[in-house]
């Protein structure tokens, strides 16, 4: 069998399976969990790797919910991504177009990945049972990865050396555009820290108290000057996890912030987050309190392999999706409930991939609720979010494609994303993107050749230096 026939092959059979994998992600999307504790997240994929002859190591890298799934033997040797966590506070009524919480302060999976991980798994699946069928040498080895979000379990893996046997990684991302994913994202840190001082009566006797919530504010100042001497491309977040009590009359004893530090590489994230650390210990000086800090996890930048990215580029044509005069009906919904200036923003974003088009058909693509078209792969500045899939491709080479199965203009993270993500538009974006990768991961079963400019432009962006960790030794998932 030719090329052409065996990708055909490989996208039927995921068609002929859409049932199982579109059942997973609902399964998925209706047991939202974050950051490790996705007991319920990783299951569907438990059942449908062992019905598929996959065998399956569990537990890796110290993380209960996460795995590794093998089929096959030899090279080439073929990473998929999958991710299954949500976020807080962003439970949805699903298939509604206004907010809705389905669980007041519930959880909901506003960056897609109830969707990202069964299509990525679709696409393992439909690439096993044609290498199956054809015979084909090499290995598929599928990556469960939980606390993408925050905690970042692939960074785990990386420093476990889970991902040191691949010649490649390949993943995808739901988004409201298709395109390969060709842009870098910021190494981040992530910290407590954790005040702690005296209490006492507020009223009567302040001056035997000591207030951890004094610290927490001061050093949230001493932040916000600090933010003027670092780089431009830098970002530093917080957020009070612990704000001392309810009393108002009571001097708070404790207080916790939970800081994110991101810059473009690793590097400059640590010399900010050590000018960071003396503002911390400077606020408990001020205050007579004591700071502990603790690192929670850390993820370095995303490398694109260019050579690689433009293959699963090239594989997307094959893998597009018509859409229903009612699915353009219901995305159109939730687009008309995003703020004034998307348009705008979106049209700015045409200007970009399509310099040369005109000002009419680029406003025409602007408003339209589902942009299906392929976008060109470009080299574009950094996105300013991080995420864990940059551990990977500091130790192979990494792509990812982005599909448009969410309305155009709307932002990550989101209830209109949750309110989507059991949509039929989101099942064929699912699924188109588990056929780019099986594609992709098939060329390169039938031409192993093709790692080679792979794998020399990986060595040109890294060299041979062993990967080194961001997440200190000594810090384990949790």
């Amino acid at each position: 069998m030719t090329k052409l026939d065996l990708k055909k092959k490989l996208r039927e059979n995921i068609e002929n399976n859409r049932e199982t994998f579109i059942e997973a992600a609902n399964r998925i999307w209706e047991t939202p969990e974050t950051r490790f504790a996705t007991k319920e997240s990783v299951k569907p994929f438990y059942d449908i790797l062992l019905d598929e002859d996959f065998s399956i190591e569990k537990g890796v890298a110290d993380m209960e919910h996460a795995f590794v799934a093998t089929y096959g033997q030899g090279h080439p040797v073929i990473g998929i991504l999958t991710e299954y966590d949500a976020l807080d506070n962003l439970s949805q009524v699903a298939n509604l177009t206004e907010k809705k919480e389905l669980i007041p302060g519930g959880k909901g999976h506003g960056c897609g990945h109830n969707l990202l991980g069964i299509g990525a798994l679709s696409g393992a699946i439909g690439l096993k049972n044609v290498v199956k069928e054809a015979g084909l040498k090499g290995t598929i080895k599928v990556f469960g990865c939980p606390a993408e979000e925050s905690g970042y379990g692939k960074s785990f893996m990386a420093r476990e050396g889970l991902f040191d046997s691949l010649d490649v990684a390949l993943g995808w991302h739901p988004m409201d555009m298709t395109t390969a994913f060709s842009q870098s994202t910021l190494a981040v840190y992530q910290v407590y820290y954790h005040f702690k001082g005296q209490s006492s009566h507020a009223g009567s006797s302040p001056e035997l108290g000591r207030s951890a919530l004094d610290a927490a504010e001061l050093m949230n100042m001493g932040v916000q000057f600090l933010r003027e001497h670092i780089i431009d491309q830098a970002r530093i977040h917080y957020a009070f996890i612990d704000a001392g009590g309810a009393s108002a009359n009571v001097v708070q004893s404790s207080a916790t912030l939970h800081y994110f530090i991101r810059a473009p590489k690793t590097a400059q994230v640590d010399a900010i987050y050590k000018r960071v650390n003396e503002v911390a210990k400077g606020a408990a000086q001020m205050t007579g309190t004591t700071v502990e800090i603790e690192f929670d996890s850390a993820c370095s930048d995303y490398i694109p392999n260019k050579a690689l990215t433009k293959l699963m580029h090239d594989n997307l044509s094959a893998a597009e999706f018509e859409v229903t005069k009612e699915e353009l009906e219901f995305e159109k919904a939730l687009m008309d409930t995003l703020p004034n200036g998307t348009v705008e923003g979106l049209i700015n974003r045409g200007k970009v991939f399509f310099p040369n088009r005109s000002l009419e058909e680029i406003e025409e693509k602007a408003n339209l609720a589902l942009n299906t078209e392929i976008l060109p792969m470009m080299s574009l500045p950094p996105i300013s979010g991080s995420s864990d899939v940059g551990d990977v491709s500091y130790v192979v080479p990494t792509a990812q494609v982005v599909i448009a199965c969410e309305p155009q203009g709307s932002p990550v993270h989101s209830w209109q994303w949750v309110a989507n993500g059991k949509s039929t538009v989101a099942h064929k974006g699912m699924l188109s993107a588990g056929k780019t990768i099986g594609m992709t991961a098939l060329d390169l079963f039938l031409n192993p050749e093709m790692l080679d400019d792979i794998k020399k432009e990986h060595f040109d962006n890294v060299g041979n230096k062993k990967f080194i960790s961001p997440i200190p030794k000594d810090v384990k998932p949790k």
